[in-house]
This record gives structure tokens, C-alpha cells and sequence, in this order.
């Protein structure tokens, strides 16, 4: 299996999606593409549940596992120090997100697109027929109508499920929530140090062995990719928010479940010898940053469900697979 990036959350430009989703899959409508209308932020609504405080300071960041992956420079070690912050325990709920879209009018970019990619395993067989495959990982489909709105498709509905993670919202969605509701997306710093939970230099948020005392610790692929899963963890999919213990600091599903937009854009190599107090990734670069892995996640072609490993994609990009949690300073 590939361990290039576009396995773990494909990119938009691979794919053309063709016109011709068949009519009687669709259910309701997407907002017309045009003006994103501002809305200040209501203070009681679901997108606005207090935050963690943590206390920053210094920690290891990194890693040089046997598991990991070179090319996508999750070393080397190194200190980095890291002023307080605040962090959601939780990933952006796909209740929360239709709290901003009421307020704001906002129309994200894979309704503008008009498609973004669904596993190909959650697609009916007569909407499979008319998504094409993302060359070189054929798992995923360009999937006309897929949004935020219905995670799976035409036919398929985020309503059914308020407490799991928005997802097909791409990092210019991200930030537009975030200006909404007074927050930032975390530092690829914050987020690791965030994610370890406490724990040095650990290759999960709660130890070095995947399972806990014989029980399943997070929502990944189990059973043999991308044919066969198991659901062994209990969810085929995106599992809530909460779903599963959270790490030392209070924060749940750091790996696994969905991919998390940080605010930096990605580099191999700049953290090598970049800052190391309160690093915010290289100047300029085509890609920002993913951490933490997703569902879609497994030992055998994407190893990236650990607290070190790394990813990323284009800012305009979107998947089955992609969310985000928001972080604030103190």
C-alpha cells in the first residue's frame, strides 16, 4: 500500500467530478454559493462550550519510531516551549458547525465545489457508479453532493448524527468558524503537546500499546484495508465526539476518528531547525499541516494514528475524513 498523504485524505486536484449525480439520491438543498454574511458570535450556542486551560512549558516533540514515516519529517526530538493556551476537548460537532451555518449564511468550499471524497465502501452502488476513483487509491470516490450536510453522500444526513465531527470542511472553513467563535485553529505544537496528554515521548495519548487492558482506545480501521472492517472498536465510521477516554489533559480522540487541521502550513524539514518557543511552522508553503489520524487509519498503509505523526493537504481540500478542534490564548 501507498504511504503517500493522498491515502490518508485526498487532495481536490487529482479528480474531476462529473455532472450526473442521479436525481433520487439527493435529499434537500446546499446553499447557493456567494457571500459569507458576518455574525457575532451568540455566547450561549453549542459552537461556544468552554475550552481546556493549559499550562504550556516545555516538552518533547517528535519522534524517531521505526513506524513512522521519513518523508513526512516527524523528527527529529527536540524541546520545544510553549506559552499557556486553550483547547476544546473535543473536535467541532456537526451540531456546533450548524449552529455557525444558521448564524452566518456561510457556505462551505465543498458546496461551492459540489463535491468532496467519500470512502467508497459508504456509497451505494448507483451512486458509487457515478463518482470516479482518486487515482492511486481507489478507495476513495469524488463524490457529487457530498458535504458537510450529508457526510456520506446524497442519501445520507448529518442530522442523524449532532455529537460526531463535522467533517468535508476544508481549512478556509476552519477559519471561518474560528472568526465566528473567537478562537484559532492549535499550533501543530499545541496540538501534539495537547495530545500527548501529559505523557513524554509516548507513541499514543495513553501509553505505547494500542489497546488498553484488552480494550479497543480509539475509532481506526480494523480488519484487513480497505476491504474488510471489522468495526471492532464499535463504529464503521466517524464515532462521537466523546467517544472512548480522554487523554491526561482532558481531550478526546486526538487519534484516530478524524484528521485535525492545525494552523501551520506543512514542511518535511523546517522544524528541524526552526523556533523552538511557540513554533508556528515555515513562512509560506502549498499545504497546512493534519494530525492525528482518521477512521480510515490502519497499521498496513497509514500508521499516522500516533500523537507524533503528521500529514497534510491543500487549504481548499475536503473528506469523509477531515475536521477540526479549535484552541484559543489565554
Amino acid at each position: 500500500m501507498s504511504h503517500d498523504r493522498p491515502c490518508c485524505a485526498p487532495g481536490r486536484e487529482p479528480v474531476t467530478v462529473p455532472l450526473g449525480v442521479p436525481t433520487d439520491l439527493t435529499s434537500g438543498e446546499a446553499p447557493p454559493p456567494g457571500a459569507h454574511p458576518a455574525a457575532d458570535p451568540a455566547v450561549d450556542a453549542p459552537a461556544t462550550r468552554p475550552l481546556l486551560d493549559l499550562p504550556g512549558g516545555r516538552f518533547l516533540m517528535g519522534a524517531e519510531d521505526e513506524v513512522g514515516y521519513p518523508a513526512d519529517g516527524e523528527g527529529p526530538v527536540r524541546e520545544v516551549a510553549l506559552s499557556p493556551f486553550r483547547i476544546a476537548a473535543t473536535t467541532v460537532t456537526n451540531e456546533q458547525f450548524a449552529s455557525f451555518v444558521d448564524a452566518t449564511g456561510y457556505v462551505t468550499e465543498s458546496e461551492h465545489f459540489d463535491f468532496s471524497f467519500v470512502f467508497e465502501g459508504f456509497l451505494p452502488a448507483e451512486l458509487r457508479a457515478v463518482s470516479p476513483r482518486v487515482p492511486g487509491t481507489p478507495w476513495w470516490r469524488g463524490v457529487r453532493g457530498a458535504t458537510w450536510r450529508r457526510p456520506e453522500g446524497p442519501g445520507s444526513s448529518a442530522d442523524a448524527i449532532p455529537d460526531h465531527p463535522v467533517v468535508h470542511v476544508s481549512w478556509n472553513d476552519a477559519q471561518a468558524y474560528c472568526a465566528w467563535t473567537g478562537t484559532r485553529l492549535p499550533t501543530e505544537a499545541e496540538w501534539e503537546y495537547a495530545a500527548r496528554g501529559g505523557l513524554e515521548q509516548k507513541r499514543y495519548p495513553w501509553g505505547d500499546d494500542l489497546a488498553l487492558d484488552g480494550r479497543p482506545t480509539c475509532n481506526i480501521w480494523r480488519g484487513t484495508f480497505p476491504t474488510d472492517n471489522t468495526a471492532a472498536d464499535g463504529h464503521r465510521s466517524t464515532a462521537p465526539v466523546d467517544a472512548f477516554e480522554p487523554n491526561g489533559f482532558g481531550l478526546y480522540n486526538t487519534v484516530g476518528n478524524v484528521w485535525e487541521w492545525c494552523a501551520d502550513r506543512f514542511s518535511p524539514d523546517f522544524h528541524a531547525t526552526g523556533p523552538r518557543t511557540d513554533p508556528a511552522g515555515p513562512p509560506d508553503g502549498p499545504a497546512r499541516v493534519m494530525r492525528g489520524g482518521s477512521h480510515m487509519c490502519h497499521v498496513s498503509y497509514c500508521n499516522r494514528y500516533r500523537v507524533a505523526a503528521r500529514s497534510s493537504n491543500t487549504p481548499d481540500s475536503s473528506a469523509g475524513n477531515i475536521g477540526f478542534r479549535v484552541a484559543a490564548a489565554v
